[in-house]
């Protein structure tokens, strides 16, 4: 059975602003080959502040758009590139380093981290959670502390070259180079992340799956709808100090 891993099968695009950055994609990852260009784009865009950055809030270097409707609270950092949709919420210590597009109804919380990301309408990152090369869903949730981790272990630069080797991902035996040597997760619409859960490199997780607390799931294909489950052998003896 031939898997599909196309823009369609993860995402509703429909009224997406940013819906060309997967136009014609065979591959849901090719989005995150196409940011930085895409971004580079909208460069001398400058600034465009329609929402509230409150006091103690911090816009760094480099272009930044923030839509009607949205807070930025203390404590926040945002690096541009970053276009940031309407009626978001950038909440205390939240840090946006760049080429980031969050769009309508985000939140990015406290001790959150994005960087070069995709976050689709209503997509949340709202406590402790780290979203590096990866791109979430409408309506996705990731738990307190989940991490979408971007760089494998064994990702040392070529002495020659001074390149990363690319994440491949297997899948019904097939091999699938990403050309991406940082890649994090996609989750498709309406996915979840229990809490503390570590999504490894090149996880593809489809809509409306769930993944238990305190899984560390490794890089592959999850389908939709499924529980990605997480099983602990637990004993309760008596205290006898």
């Amino acid at each position: 059975m031939t898997i599909d891993l196309t823009p369609a099968a993860f995402f509703d695009l429909k009224d997406y602003p940013h819906a060309e950055l997967f136009d014609d994609a065979e591959f849901v990852w090719e989005a995150l080959h196409r940011l930085k260009v895409y971004m580079d784009n909208f460069a001398g865009m400058g600034r465009r502040i329609e929402g509230e950055v409150m006091p103690g809030a911090h816009l760094g270097p480099g272009d930044i758009l923030i839509g009607p409707g949205t807070v930025v609270e203390p404590g926040a950092y945002i690096i541009g590139p970053t276009i940031i949709g309407a009626n978001c919420q950038i909440r205390h210590g939240a840090y946006i380093r760049g080429y980031a597009i969050i769009g309508d109804g985000c939140v990015v919380g406290n001790a959150t981290e994005v960087k070069h990301s995709i976050l689709l309408p209503n997509a949340h990152a709202p406590h402790f959670n780290y979203v590096g090369d990866s791109i979430l869903g409408r309506e996705t949730n990731l738990g307190a502390g989940t991490k979408l981790s971007n760089l494998t272990v064994i990702s040392a630069k070529d002495p020659i070259t001074g390149k990363r080797p690319t994440i491949r991902i297997t899948i019904d035996g097939q091999v699938y180079d990403t050309g991406l040597a940082k890649f994090g997760a996609v989750l498709g619409d309406g996915a979840q992340t229990g809490c503390n859960s570590v999504l490894n490199p090149g996880v593809l997780i489809g809509p409306h799956t769930l993944v238990y607390a305190n899984a560390s799931v490794p890089k592959g294909y999850y389908p939709a709808r499924a529980i990605i489950k997480l099983r602990q052998n637990q004993r309760t003896t008596e205290r006898r100090f």
